[in-house]
This record gives C-alpha cells, structure tokens and sequence, in this order.
C-alpha cells in the first residue's frame, strides 16, 4: 500500500527547493552579477565573438565607473540591445579625436591595448552622469563616436569574468578575469 503522506511531503519538499533555488537565481541574476554573450568584432583583441562573461553589478551601486573600465550597457539604439565597451571619457571633461588621437581635457590619452589610430573628428564635453565610452577595435565599433555619450543609469555594470570558452584556442583567449586598464590621467570625479 501506497503512503499518501510520504508522497505528498516529497512533492512538497521538491517545490520548497525549486522556490528557494529560484529565488537565489534571482536574487544573483538581479543584484549581483548578469551573463552576457559578446557579440562582434568592436572589443577585439581583448574580448572576441561569441565569449560568454559575467557582469558584475555590485561596484557601481556603491561606487561610479571609472576610466578603463569596461562595461555593459543598454545602447541607445532603437534596438535597445546591450554593448559592450571601455570607458574613456568620465563626467564633465572634454574629450577630442584629432589625427587619429584622443585628448583628455588636452592631455592625451595613452592606451596600452589600442593598436589602431581612432578615426573621426570630435570635441565634445560629457554631461553630469554620462561616459564617453569606445570599443577597443575602433574600426569595427558603434561607440560614443556615433552615439554620444551615455548615461550611468543604461549601465548594466562592469565586464568581470570571460567564463567560457574555458581552455583558450583560436577564437578565444579562454576564462579570466577581466581587469581595468589603468592610465596616466586620472579620473575627474
């Protein structure tokens, strides 16, 4: 004979720990860190298509972005996808493109990791809350070249772990973590 009270505690001990395992994804998912898949070439070399990374959402809800970080955000686009891009340019400086060169409140910006002159012609001063952000591949990215700065509020929080591939091969450098680039100029704010 069947025992209908041991049926029904495993039924209910099955959903208490669906419920409680839902609510921790949640609870991560939500607060604490976000996957995001890159897509396309704008990121290259230091973030290749189709790389899965964790975006971590915990710093900027106690602190701001800073200059060398990358970050994932809504782009404002009519397509409202996420991008992925370095920040360059923090709130209230001005920012210039000039001969393949970018000016930070007249000092330029030396980066490490760029092996390309940044195209196009731009003087532009950064609004209270917004970013001036590019992609490391600049000839192949939609960036605030394009689309002008963008507000804190459309980050989704800062690039933290390329979780996949694991093992690096041809088309990825395989998992790590994601650091920010420091630079000589130092942030505004």
């Amino acid at each position: 004979m069947v025992n209908t009270n041991s049926i029904a505690s495993f039924f209910k001990e099955i959903a208490q720990t669906g419920l409680v395992s839902l609510l921790i994804f949640l609870l991560v998912y939500v607060f604490l860190v976000q996957p995001h898949r890159v897509k396309g070439e704008s990121m290259i070399p230091n973030f290749l298509d189709g790389e899965l990374l964790l975006t971590e959402k915990v710093n900027y809800r106690f602190g701001k972005p800073k200059r060398g970080d990358v970050v994932v955000f809504r782009a404002p686009t009519p397509q409202k996808v996420d991008f992925i891009k370095r920040i360059i340019g923090m709130p209230g400086e001005n920012i210039e493109i000039a001969n393949g060169t970018i000016f930070i409140n007249g000092v330029e910006l030396d980066e490490p990791y760029e092996t390309q002159k940044t195209e196009g012609d731009l003087s532009i001063t950064i609004g209270k809350d917004q970013y001036f952000v590019l992609g490391d591949n600049r000839r192949s990215s939609s960036d605030s070249r394009v689309f002008g700065s963008i507000d804190k509020k459309s980050i989704k929080g800062r690039s933290w772990l390329v979780y996949w591939p694991v093992i690096g091969n041809d088309k990825s450098r395989g998992s790590r973590i994601v650091s920010r680039v420091e630079y000589s100029i130092p942030d505004s704010f």
